[in-house]
């Protein structure tokens, strides 16, 4: 990577799909020196060059001279990189976590920091076994995109990033750092003193779109078109709810009915990334949502008997393609 003055920070993005696309497009216009670690297809487009449609219509071209690139298919993280970076973006799938973090641990410098921006539960938790609890913040985005099958981000929808200490301390020292670097980007990060209720509110959305989009096969929009798919998703968002007041989450006093009907109508162009999972025959993020919230659910003796039905028939679309 060439001299492009003074590095504020070096950032690794691990799991460059299509939110972490938006972060690589976002960040390379700062000073701060980046890493990419992704796979496949994804690393030889980002060794060309990354193409981000932004949501207001312009198409950018950023160089790979802007960032370094590394296969985590190819064998272990070269000696350059190891113990070098200040923070580690996790933003791959789900089922990626756990080797997402083996490599953030590798790559962090010893005061490093890791965050998950991924969606569902048990992220923070993968990667404060790996790096430990002090070390890890807990995150969230809003941010929408997706890849097409040239390699392309389309970031179709302006969000936040809200990220946290796990156990609501300040923001100091290099989670300031992030903090800055994010804000320069243009990608309105936000400190949250309770990161665990934001990452629950956002999977009580997750767990209401997600699956019924995905099985369906519709976009977003459809949701609030069709009561039969309105009634699926305000079922499921509502005993998520339940869990999460069970586990003692503030979810928030509002009616979480017009809080969902809000999110389908800003996003209802968008097809979400579970149904483009399905639709290449990759595995979705199921267990990470509806899942979770099974399995919390009987933890706290809360029953859940629609993200039992959700998680049931999106991991019998995901065998049978398998079986194809």
């Amino acid at each position: 990577m060439p001299d492009s003055g003074v590095c504020m920070m070096r950032i690794a993005i691990l799991g460059v799909g299509s939110v972490g696309g938006v972060l690589v497009g976002a960040l390379a216009d700062t000073q701060v020196g980046l890493l990419c670690v992704s796979r496949g297809e994804t690393v030889a487009s980002l060794r060309v060059g990354l193409v981000i449609h932004t949501p207001e219509g312009a198409i950018e071209m950023v160089s790979p001279d802007r960032y370094d690139v590394i296969d985590s298919e190819e064998g272990p993280i070269p000696d350059i990189h190891v113990g070098t970076y200040d923070v580690a973006i996790i933003a791959g799938k789900a089922s990626s976590t756990p080797i997402l973090a083996s490599l953030a641990e590798e790559v962090l410098s010893p005061s490093g920091l890791a965050i998950s921006i991924q969606n569902g539960l048990g992220h923070a938790e993968t990667l404060t076994h790996r790096i430990g609890r002090k070390r890890v913040l807990g995150g969230s985005t809003t941010h929408s995109a997706w890849r097409d099958g040239d390699g392309s981000v389309h970031w179709s929808g302006r969000g936040v990033v809200e990220f946290g200490q796990l156990d609501g301390a300040d923001m100091t020292g290099i989670s300031k750092e992030l903090h800055d670097a994010l804000e320069t980007a243009g990608l309105s990060p936000k400190w949250s003193s309770d990161i665990q209720s934001v990452i629950w509110r956002k999977l009580l959305i997750n767990v209401a779109i997600n699956p019924v989009c995905a099985i369906a096969g519709v976009r977003n929009g459809a949701l609030a078109q069709v009561p039969e798919l309105w009634e699926q998703s305000i079922a499921a968002m509502r005993e998520a709810e339940l869990v999460a007041r069970a586990a003692g989450i503030d979810v928030g006093d509002g009616d979480i009915e017009d809080y969902l009907r809000e999110v389908v109508i800003a996003t209802s162009d968008n097809r979400v990334s579970m149904l483009q999972d399905l639709m290449a025959g990759r595995r979705t993020e199921i267990d990470s949502l509806c899942g979770e919230v099974v399995a919390k659910g009987d933890e706290f003796g809360v029953p859940t008997p629609r993200n039992e039905m959700l998680l049931a028939l999106v991991r019998g679309i995901e065998m049978s393609q398998r079986h194809d």
